[in-house]
């Protein structure tokens, strides 16, 4: 089995309910070294590759690791347009030669691996954006790894969603859907905060990157309002004496920082 990537859209046939759950479960039990392959191959359009790229706003330098790299077109493209290194990550050894062709056809040896491997075995702490094109159930398995990356990883999927977890960014490119995620700062918990001469303390909840919970203020509980993160970002309202004060800062660890602000976590 291949773990279907985002590089390699439209393998599956989406109106077989039946063949997702028997891929799904020959995806996930098979070993690396003989993988039942049992997933139609059918690329992903050039405009879709690129256009998700975009979306996940790929830096020169940095490290996108596709997740069923199939050919291995969004990694090289990454390389080539982009300036970024990559990672082809694939079951399915007939994949695997035509993603090691490709490099070398398209020059990119330097700044693209290829690597026969199963997807939950790879290590993608360093990845800078993951893209890939997998069954809802492995994205929904894949999440809470997805969700201790580095604040700010971006994560591009095909076809496929991440559940409750909403995307930051959603498109519709001839008829092809195409999600990003950005990995949110963790901020659930007590924080003490100093803005000017005030000082007040926040009871945040946290549900992915939309924020919510309650500033106590002078002895009174003030609705935490417009709540949201953008990985290490993080913006929300107060009431103050009774106008709306708008706070933004960006996360580090158990501090935030912002202008003419900042909190602690307690």
């Amino acid at each position: 089995m291949t773990y279907g990537p985002a590089s390699t859209a439209a393998r599956h046939l989406f109106g077989a309910a039946a063949s997702f759950a028997m891929v799904a479960a020959s995806t996930i039990s098979a070993p690396a070294q003989s993988p039942q392959l049992d997933v139609i191959f059918v690329p992903t359009p050039m405009e879709v590759v690129e256009r998700m790229l975009t979306m996940a706003d790929v830096k020169k330098g940095e490290f996108l690791i596709d997740l069923g790299c199939g050919d291995g077109r969004i990694p090289v493209t990454a390389a080539k347009k982009f300036g970024a290194r990559g990672l082809c990550v694939d079951l399915d050894p007939t994949r695997i030669k035509e993603a090691n062709e490709r490099v070398k056809n398209e020059g990119v040896g330097d700044s693209v691996e290829v690597r026969q491997q199963n997807l939950f075995e790879t290590d993608i702490s360093k990845a800078d954006v993951i893209s890939m094109y997998l069954l809802p159930e492995l994205n929904r398995r894949l999440r809470p790894r997805i969700l201790d990356l580095r604040p700010g990883t971006r994560i591009v999927s095909h076809a496929f969603d991440m559940g409750e977890w909403k995307p930051d960014q959603e498109e519709n490119i001839g008829g092809r859907r195409a999600y990003l995620w950005i990995v949110p700062a963790k901020v659930e918990g007590k924080w003490n905060v100093q803005s000017g001469d005030k000082k007040f303390d926040l009871d945040i909840k946290q549900s992915f990157q939309e924020v919510s919970g309650n500033a106590q203020i002078d002895g009174r509980a003030v609705p935490i309002q417009n709540g949201k993160l953008k990985g290490k970002e993080i913006s929300f309202d107060v009431q103050i004496d009774g106008k709306t004060q708008s706070f933004r800062g960006e996360v580090d660890g158990g501090a935030i920082k912002g202008g003419g602000w900042e909190a602690k976590k307690t």
